[in-house]
């Protein structure tokens, strides 16, 4: 694996380069869910009397936590629109200035968030579950996990600027080294292996704020360093609002629709936790969506990949080009997730089983909730590729549309319908559905073709000022 330069993204034939950006993303994604895996799996491992409680507590935490992160993470989006259209246009000092600017966002936020989490954790918590074993589980975790969030945060920013960059190896190589940290620090947290006390799911929560805290001190060096094709200096951090206002103008509608879907999946996981099987159920979909996120895998490095060709190729006014890889990206996405599907249908029972082997109840309702779930699985590989488009071209309008469509106007509906009905079997059914509907709007949105055009068009005049390089 190497790095692709411009000429290679903009003239390299387009599967290979979909491939060669992907393939890194694919690890470090891998590396991340396993990590995820790692908490469930070894939570699922605590006596009978701790482990329903310890993975349902964190299925409530982490639509809360995914929140609060995707409401930064639409700034990211606005970065790699940004920095990969100036580097497809040759304007270096622009690029840079802007990973200057998104980092000190990031850091802005990231305070924001910590204060906010700590103080709401309790009450939003109980607005999910009534269950007190499963409210006391995630509010321990969601105080913890927000304490990292400024790390969390810090850490996006540097994956999105440097892969719209082309560089997706060295956010691998991080990440790699960060998460491998954090699956050998899980066990001896959560059992009190050595040293360590028995933190229960304590004890996930800090084994991930300190691997993060790592991740986003490796990310602050590279930055500065200036060894990966971005150099930041300090005066880069100074918030110019002038530059701030063009961030927020493309990234807030990604904002607004990636935390609204958090919120969304927060909703739909109350309406879980109010079912009459609730610690069961939430169980089993806290497993099953953390089996299901290996689907994803390739899926999100692919859109991260076709968002940077996108957007190089765009500021390179290379249309042609442009639509082509749009093509070739939603073909692509189609196959690949009817051949995960098809794998995941074979695997599931023994996979449930490994996850949590003293719970067959718990194993009986994931197996249906995969089998069910399943369906909608290459619905959503369109709308995944579809607003990897847009992100790419920087107009954020469309998937934000997409997103609010698909969980507000499907999914919350058909969960509270179907869930009154049939229980946790109707939620499951309304999941797949909700795809559905969502990957209709895409597809209507891609044949406008909005999304072939660049965001950086303006004159030397109009351009808020970057402060050159040293």
């Amino acid at each position: 694996m190497r790095k692709l330069s411009r000429e290679e993204i903009l003239n390299g034939s387009p599967i290979k380069v979909m491939f060669l950006l992907s393939v890194p993303i694919i690890i470090s994604n891998l590396m991340q869910s396993l990590y995820n895996l790692a908490d469930t799996f070894w939570l699922g491992h605590l006596p009978p009397s701790e482990s329903g409680g310890a993975v349902a507590g964190m299925q409530v935490a982490w639509p809360l936590i995914w929140m609060f992160i995707a409401f930064t993470a639409g700034f990211a989006m606005a970065g790699i629109a940004l920095v990969s259209q100036y580097t497809g246009a040759k304007e270096e000092h622009n690029a840079n200035y802007t990973a200057g600017q998104l980092l000190s966002v990031a850091v802005i936020f990231g305070l924001i968030t910590l204060i906010l989490g700590v103080l709401l954790a309790p009450y939003v918590a109980r607005f999910a579950t009534h269950n007190k074993d499963v409210l006391a589980n995630a509010t321990a975790y969601i105080r913890l996990i927000f304490l990292g969030m400024p790390f969390m945060f810090v850490a996006g920013v540097f994956q999105a600027v440097l892969s719209a960059k082309g560089d997706t190896l060295t956010p691998m190589y991080v990440n790699l080294f960060t998460v491998s940290l954090n699956i050998v620090l899980d066990p001896f947290l959560i059992f009190g292996w050595w040293i360590f006390p028995h933190m229960g799911i304590s004890g996930a929560a800090l084994a991930t704020v300190i691997c993060q805290g790592i991740a986003a001190a490796i990310a602050i060096y590279i930055f500065f360093s200036g060894k990966h094709g971005i150099k930041i200096y300090l005066k880069d951090l100074i918030p110019n609002f002038n530059w701030y206002k063009k961030i927020i103008k493309i990234g807030l509608p990604a904002s607004i629709g990636s935390s609204t879907s958090a919120l969304g999946f927060f909703l739909v996981t109350a309406i879980i936790g109010r079912v009459s099987n609730a610690e069961i159920a939430l169980a089993a979909y806290g497993i099953g969506d953390r089996i299901i996120s290996l689907e994803f895998i390739v899926l999100d490095a692919l859109g991260m990949a076709v968002a940077t060709i996108i957007g190089q190729t765009l500021g390179a006014d290379m249309i042609e080009r442009t639509k082509l890889i749009a093509k070739k990206g939603l073909q692509t996405s189609v196959v690949l997730t009817v051949i995960e599907s098809l794998i995941l249908i074979g695997l599931n029972v023994p996979i449930f089983r490994l996850f949590i082997p003293n719970r067959p109840d718990v194993i009986k309702e994931g197996i249906k909730f995969a089998s069910i779930f399943v369906i909608g699985i290459p619905f959503y590989g369109i709308i995944d590729i579809i607003s990897a488009l847009f992100r790419g071209s920087g107009h954020n309008n469309e998937p934000m549309v997409v997103d609010m469509v698909r969980l507000w106007g499907l999914r919350i509906p058909l969960a509270l319908l179907l869930g009154w009905k049939f229980g946790s079997t109707g939620i499951w059914w309304g999941m797949a559905i909700s795809n559905l509907g969502g990957a209709t709007v895409a597809l209507i949105f891609y044949k406008k073709g909005n999304w072939t055009k660049k965001v950086i068009e303006k004159t030397a005049a109009e351009m808020p000022l970057a402060i050159p390089e040293e």
